[in-house]
């Protein structure tokens, strides 16, 4: 049922081609807002025109900041790389895309969040684009759909995958138990949560800007060890944005449309533009003014996502480990058994697999039979073994976790039949363990994984802590003020469990979740085009005295 609703709104063709459009009309309906106001953004977030009188509980940078630790995640370092796997250099053309026009569309989506927020009744502030739906458009029942899908983005976007990267992140690079990383982040968590948005916007005030400058230096010790690297690398981006990805190493090419798809989902899911749930972050500005709130959030996707997934995705294309095979684990869903014997060294083969992978007309078969294998090696025969998009080598089948396997494996529809056992051997890789490797590249060697691995770290628990105001906004307009406090140790109890247990279906209940975050703001904001750009105009007529140029400061 779940892929089913994902497969006809965020799977679906129009999805990416709407996002971008919602962001290119608003662009040119503008004027290009994301260049005309990016520096007076800038001068905005600094604190130039703070009042500590206006209404409002954090100030700009605050808001900024935790808008950042909400986006600046996982997908920073593991969703770039998934990017860069399926879609080659090619998808990180369609990341900046979408930021770009996600610029505006977050100006637009958080000037008319902040514009129709309200106070509540233990004095905070609460906004956020149900609140403009309901208040501005009087469509109630589309602003209770957003909420509850926020409420929902909150446990499997912000919690509980997040806990789970985590766990697994620090038990593989520390050694750590997952159920001690779980509880100690846990309590940590619910020490900020509680406190409420002043506790979490002067926690993220220091997380971000620490997280960043630490990932940043990691990234740049690998950029400018392969420096040599670094033009070709734009090269590539660039020729294979409109003609597909070529074949290079282990990949085998993509296609133009699994590099737009995977361009543009993982923007969305990096910066979250047009997703709504930054704004309900901007709407505790302390400031008067809408528009100048939009305005910081302008910055928002230029630093998520063109600075730091650039910067990830520059490590991951100059260090040249997307093409190479490393040795891993094999997980079942990248695991595939072909009939026929094939290289990805061969031209040919390279060209047949390609279509293969990207569903294009091919004439490969899955293969259906029986393999042999002798003390952990399979007996060669008419099939081959693909894990990550790549054909696999020196393949080792174990039982028990480090006993060679011997006898006969029976595979069915291309996969083996029997659960308990574990495969092994040489493959591409990708998501966060892409960039772990990548990361090992540099001038660090491999002390590099360790700063992926507490960037990992600083970056989830910065989400988590974002997302559960997001999720307590939401239950505060739904049940009122009551319901803020169960939520919260609701939030803290996922955030412990998902530390152990699988949270596959929490990823696809929130893959949907998003998308029903995504089309109301999406919807909201079209129907409030003339509102916005009557604010803006008006903004801007009445603030002369604020642009680059003026000498003089308003401060009162």
């Amino acid at each position: 049922m779940l892929d089913w609703l994902d497969s006809i709104l965020g799977g679906a063709f129009y999805f990416p081609f709407l996002l971008l459009g919602v962001g290119l009309f608003f662009t040119i309906y503008l004027k290009f807002p994301q260049i005309r106001f990016f520096a007076h953004g800038w001068r905005v977030v600094t604190g130039k025109f703070d009042r500590s009188r206006d209404p409002g509980d954090t100030t700009h940078f605050q808001a900024l900041t935790t808008a950042l630790s909400g986006t600046v995640g996982t997908g920073n370092i593991g969703g770039v790389a998934l990017a860069l796997f399926l879609g080659g250099p090619a998808a990180l053309f369609w990341m900046w895309a979408t930021a770009f026009f996600g610029m505006t569309t977050k100006f637009v989506e958080v000037t008319l969040s902040h514009k129709y927020r309200v106070k509540t009744e233990d004095g905070t502030m609460a906004g956020g684009p149900m609140y403009y739906m309901s208040r501005g458009l009087n469509m109630k029942w589309l602003a209770v759909i957003f909420a509850l899908a926020t409420v929902l983005s909150s446990f499997g976007t912000g919690n509980m995958p997040q806990s789970n990267n985590i766990a697994q992140a620090m038990e593989a690079t520390f050694g750590i138990p997952g159920i001690w990383v779980g509880g100690i982040l846990a309590i940590l968590l619910a020490l900020v949560i509680l406190g409420g948005i002043r506790r979490i916007a002067a926690v993220t005030s220091k997380i971000v800007p620490l997280m960043s400058v630490l990932y940043v230096l990691g990234a740049f010790a690998v950029i400018f060890y392969n420096i040599e690297n670094i033009i070709p690398s734009f090269v590539a981006i660039f020729a294979d944005a409109f003609t597909g990805t070529a074949a290079v190493g282990g990949f085998v090419g993509a296609s133009f449309a699994y590099a737009f798809n995977m361009g543009v989902a993982r923007g969305l899911y990096s910066n979250e533009a047009g997703q709504g749930s930054a704004a309900i972050a901007h709407a505790s500005a302390r400031t008067k003014e809408p528009a100048e709130e939009g305005m910081v959030s302008i910055l928002e996707p230029f630093i998520d996502t063109i600075i730091i997934c650039t910067l990830t995705g520059l490590v991951i294309l100059a260090s040249g480990v997307w093409y190479e095979k490393h040795e891993n684990r094999f997980e079942r869903a990248d695991m595939r058994i072909i009939s026929g014997i094939y290289d990805d060294q061969i031209d040919a083969d390279r060209a047949a697999l390609s279509r293969y992978l990207n569903n294009q007309r091919n004439d490969i078969e899955i293969f259906s039979g029986e393999i042999t294998v002798v003390n952990g090696a399979p007996e060669p025969g008419d099939y081959t073994i693909l894990n990550a998009r790549s054909v696999a080598e020196n393949v080792r089948i174990m039982i028990g976790g480090d006993t060679p396997y011997s006898g006969t494996l029976a595979v069915q529809n291309g996969r083996f039949t029997r659960d308990n056992i574990q495969v092994f051997g040489d493959s591409l890789i990708h998501s966060a363990a892409l960039t772990t490797v990548a990361f090992t590249r540099g001038f660090f060697g491999d002390f590099g994984q360790y700063i992926v691995a507490v960037g990992l770290l600083m970056f989830a628990f910065s989400t988590a802590i974002a997302w559960s105001y997001y999720g307590d906004r939401a239950m505060m307009y739904l049940a009122g003020p009551r319901s803020v406090m169960p939520y919260r140790v609701l939030y803290v109890a996922g955030f412990f469990v998902a530390a152990i247990a699988d949270t596959t279906l929490i990823w696809k209940i929130a893959a949907v979740a998003i998308v029903l975050m995504t089309l109301p703001n999406l919807l909201g904001i079209m129907l409030m085009r003339k509102e916005m750009k009557e604010t803006v105009n008006t903004y801007w007529a009445e603030n002369q005295h604020k642009l680059p140029d003026s000498k003089t400061d308003d401060k009162s």
